[in-house]
């Protein structure tokens, strides 16, 4: 498909493709190109009228924007992965494309939001049981890499009429996205006017912490990652595009995503860790553990056994769980340096070659790592719902998607935050293993906690300081 379209062309190919499938009803899929384009600056027109809103900003990589569901599922399920695969499966199965020639970047996608627990504890459960998994074949799907964008819509026809009329809002939209320039609306000021607890987070973490560090002192647990929360109340309602955009320059080498429900209630944040990659039957995942300050280059990282000793347990956990599903994964010798932010983590890429496995299987083995766990798993996950008394949601869970050709990205939602009308809520966690110091882990959850909070002008309540975002406690 060539960079210029004529109108006929796209009515043309729409028409063409549902009549060529002759079924009763079929879900049909219209691209176009679009250059000069940035997807999450433009979020907001293909979002008019659509609460749902998605994000993925890996930049200068994939940037995809996304709005409206054509398609959804939403379940609480202990066989979460599989009914998710199976509907992406179904999904894009039956999906009439009418650019199947368009760049791997355009494809079609399946969004997927996974929370970190199977099931929500019965003391969150107020209103009923909540989703535990989210897949939505979107309405609208704008994407760019590299120089040329492309616009993708999707809808349910049963007629000819219907299809001609989806390719009329694919050119208007079209229109519009070249045309229209948008809104600036960057304005990241939000004070700080109430903390919902009178206590410093500090204070609320600390007993769950100390009796963290007990448990793999005595050898109970190999390692835990404890997460604290902080609720804060803002002056005025949060932009999360603002907040992103920004990220993009103070955490250029994360992945900005945002899962947007309404206008009152998302899901934001720039996760560092992939969970998985899928590229023409190639894994890769990240093991990411082991964190410091970054001001001294990582020479106290490289230095420090008990983040080399916290890290190689991740490694060799992600590829012990490859290896019982006869996958036989590589590695690089010694973990890499990766700096996000402020933040230096220890990095190691594993790589596989995966022939016939479904993307979300392995996301079932591989969720969650002992990065945002520990180990052994299921004792971990024990001690997580005893010890942290607020329920994880979609914190530390994979979020992502699969594209028609079995492609698939999962990241692993850390560095995040919720936000529903002024009240944001912001989650950070440290791992535990043998020998870890309490005033080192609070210190590394301050520093994650204001990678978020410092997009922002406010007090910040994770600095001891609030004129100096050096100085965190």
């Amino acid at each position: 498909m060539t960079a210029e379209f004529t109108f006929f062309d796209i009515l043309t190919a729409s028409a063409k493709g549902w009549c060529e499938r002759k079924v009763d009803e079929g879900v049909l899929s219209l691209a176009l190109p679009v250059l000069r384009i940035d997807p999450l600056k433009q979020l907001p027109i293909i979002a008019e009228q659509h609460p749902f809103r998605f994000l993925w900003d890996n930049t200068p990589g994939l940037c995809l924007a996304a709005s409206g569901k054509c398609q959804q599922l939403d379940l609480a399920s202990s066989k979460r992965f599989e009914l998710a695969q199976k509907f992406s499966d179904a999904i894009l199965g039956r999906l009439i494309d009418t650019a199947p020639e368009a760049p791997a970047q355009a494809r079609p996608r399946i969004l997927l939001a996974f929370s970190f627990f199977a099931q929500t504890a019965e003391r969150q459960r107020t209103l009923g049981i909540p989703p535990t998994v989210h897949a939505v074949l979107p309405r609208w799907q704008l994407s760019k890499h590299g120089q040329i964008g492309w616009l993708r819509i999707n809808g349910v026809v049963t007629q000819e009429a219907e299809a001609r009329e989806l390719a009329e809002q694919l050119w208007l939209m079209k229109e519009r996205l070249t045309q229209e320039v948008p809104e600036n609306k960057s304005n990241l000021t939000a004070i700080l006017t109430e903390q919902s607890s009178k206590q410093p987070w500090q204070e609320c973490y600390k007993p769950a912490l100390d009796r963290g560090i007990d448990l793999v002192n005595r050898g109970d647990l190999h390692k835990l990652v404890l997460a604290v929360r902080q609720t804060i109340v803002l002056q005025t309602p949060l932009n999360p595009l603002s907040i992103l955009s920004r990220l993009r320059k103070e955490q250029s080498g994360s992945c900005r995503f945002l899962w947007q429900n309404s206008k009152e209630e998302s899901f934001f944040g720039a996760s560092p860790e992939r969970l998985l990659s899928i590229r023409e039957n190639k894994l890769r995942c990240d093991a990411l553990a082991g964190t410091a300050n970054g001001n001294d280059n990582g020479q106290e990282l490289r230095k420090s056994e008990k983040d080399r000793r916290e890290h190689e347990l991740v490694v060799e956990s992600i590829r012990n769980q490859l290896s019982e599903k006869n996958i036989k994964a590589k590695r690089p010798r010694l973990p890499q340096l990766a700096r996000h932010g402020r933040l230096m983590h220890l990095h190691t890429p594993i790589t596989a070659n995966i022939q016939g496995l479904h993307p979300l299987i392995l996301a079932e083995i591989l969720h969650p790592t002992p990065a945002v766990a520990g180990l052994p798993r299921r004792e971990a996950m024990k001690w997580l719902r005893n010890l942290e008394p607020f329920e994880r949601g979609k914190y530390a869970a994979p979020i992502g998607w699969i594209d028609s050709s079995g492609n698939a990205e999962l990241r692993v939602a850390i560095r995040c935050g919720n936000s529903n009308g002024k009240v944001l809520e912001l989650t950070a966690g440290a791992g535990l293993v043998k020998g870890s110091n309490a005033e080192r882990e609070l210190e590394e959850v301050g520093l994650k906690l204001t990678v978020l909070a410092d997009q922002l002008d406010i007090q910040s309540p994770f600095q001891s300081n609030p004129t100096n975002k050096d100085s965190i406690i």
